[in-house]
Formats: structure tokens, C-alpha cells, sequence
């Protein structure tokens, strides 16, 4: 049984929860405010705050986890960056003052939720800095003086100027993660669960595109559908005129692809969504 610790609630819970369900585990059958869950396929759920998923992973209450990059390296565990899920993208800045000319000299005081990370930060670069933990609403900080800057997560950065704030150097980009200790890439069933996430992960941004073509056209058809390995040719029972084109294509490939195969007479073309793409 492989336990994977999961958010247990906001954006990174639900989108975790639908890319595991693609891959084809049952996660849609967390009871509500449930602690556990038994997702099938040998693996067990167990949900805690993203926060914490770092220490339930390198404590051994789970085998392999789902947090931020951000999390990650804020809880200073000895841990591995598994496979890159590609969502919750965001970026630990560090943000003043529209009206304040941060000095080079002197000491900062800097309000965070982030103490570990902005402490490395600043001392890496020789600046001596004063942290001031806050566990939330940090914006406010620099304008009742508790700091001077902040170090917080922006994803569009209109929060920031909401409040009044503007960036002014980034410490690190995030996304979620599939985490694990050193070991965990070893196990079997880690293996098995790391190759279904990067099949749905690798489909995402592509498409399964058929069309019928004339068998005369199939050098252009090969340039226009380079597919992952070459197009793949099927015959049609029309008497060996046409053939069959299908292929994997980019998404953002598409519009052109099919006004490329229009111009040189395709016809019954069709696109679908591709739920899982393997090597």
C-alpha cells in the first residue's frame, strides 16, 4: 500500500484530487472532512494542510506527497522533488512600499510566513534582516510598521497592488510537487503511480487528430503530422484511394494543422482530448 499525503482542502486539493482520478484512482470518494481515504490500486489517501504534508512525508506517515515547491523548501527536510505537477503555479517575492526606496544599508525587518526560506535568503546575499513571523494578511505589515518589506506568494501580483505594494526581486518560482523521501523513487508502487501522473501530465497538452487523406498526398501528409513517431497510415475500404492519418498533435498546433490538411483535400477530420499519453 503506498499512503500519499493530499491538501486537504483549497485549489491544490481539488486539482491533485482530479489529476489522481485520471490516472485512474478513485478519488472521488472522500467522505466529507474525511482523514483517510482509500483511493484503490493499492494507494491510500491521507489528507492533512499542505503545510504539513513535508513533515508527515519526511516523519514516514506518508510514502510520497503533494504540497508546493514553496512548502518544500520552507520545511528544510531532507526530501526529493519527485515529479513536477504543472499547477499551482505561483512566486515567493520580496515587496515594499510603492512609496518606499528600499536601502541597501541597514537592517530590514521583514514580515513573512516564510521565516526558514527569507532568512537563507537574505543572509546568501549578506543582508542583514530582522524576520518577523506573520501567519497570514501580510500586506498590511508595512503600512502599520510592523516591517519594512515582505516576503509573500503572488500568482498575478493584483493583490499586491491592491494594497499598495509592488515587487521588488523574486526568491523562488513555485508549483506543486510530487514529494518523497530519497528512497521512495525505488519503491515499485511509487514507480507505477509516478508513470500513471506523467501519462495524464503528458496529455494535457495534446490532442488525437484523424483525418482521411488521399494516398497520393502522403509525403505532405508527413510533413504536416509529424506525430510523435511519424503519422500512422490505416487503409480505408474505398478501393485504396484514401488512407487513414492519425497522430498525436500539440494543442496550440491544431488551428493550423487543420487548415494545412484542408488545403490538400482532407475530409471526415477529427480531434478528441487524449486522457493518457505513455512513451
Amino acid at each position: 500500500m503506498v499512503r500519499i499525503a493530499l491538501p486537504n482542502k483549497g485549489r491544490l486539493s481539488e486539482t491533485a484530487l482530479e489529476l489522481l482520478e485520471r490516472a485512474g484512482l478513485d478519488a472521488g470518494t472522500r467522505p466529507d472532512r474525511a482523514l483517510q481515504a482509500d483511493l484503490g490500486n493499492d494507494v491510500a489517501a491521507i489528507f492533512a494542510r499542505a503545510r504539513d504534508i513535508p513533515e508527515f512525508v519526511a516523519d514516514g506517515v506518508a510514502d510520497i506527497g503533494v504540497t508546493g515547491r514553496d512548502l518544500l523548501v520552507e520545511s528544510d527536510r531532507e526530501l526529493v522533488e519527485l515529479l513536477d505537477l504543472g499547477f499551482g503555479r505561483c512566486r515567493l517575492v520580496v515587496a515594499a512600499r510603492e512609496d518606499r526606496d528600499v536601502s541597501p544599508d541597514g537592517e530590514l525587518r521583514v514580515a513573512t510566513s516564510f521565516p526558514r526560506t527569507t532568512a537563507r535568503w537574505f543572509e546568501a546575499r549578506g543582508r542583514a534582516a530582522s524576520i518577523v513571523p506573520v501567519s497570514g494578511a501580510a500586506e498590511v505589515a508595512p503600512h502599520v510598521g510592523v516591517a519594512d518589506v515582505i516576503v509573500d506568494l503572488v500568482s498575478t501580483g493584483s493583490t499586491l497592488k491592491t494594497n499598495g505594494l509592488r515587487e521588488v526581486e523574486t526568491i523562488l518560482e513555485s508549483s506543486a510537487l510530487l514529494i518523497g523521501r530519497p528512497e521512495a523513487a525505488e519503491q515499485p508502487q511509487v514507480r507505477e503511480l509516478m508513470a500513471a501522473l506523467e501519462s495524464v501530465l503528458r496529455a494535457r497538452g495534446k490532442r488525437y487528430l484523424m483525418a482521411n487523406v488521399r494516398r497520393d498526398s502522403l509525403e505532405r501528409v508527413k510533413e504536416i503530422l509529424p506525430g510523435i513517431s511519424g503519422p500512422t497510415i490505416v487503409d480505408v475500404l474505398d478501393g485504396g484511394q484514401h488512407v487513414a492519418a492519425h497522430a498525436v498533435v500539440d494543442r496550440r498546433d491544431v488551428y493550423r494543422v487543420i487548415g494545412e490538411l484542408k488545403a490538400i483535400g482532407a475530409e471526415g477530420i477529427l480531434v478528441t482530448q487524449i486522457e493518457r499519453l505513455m512513451p
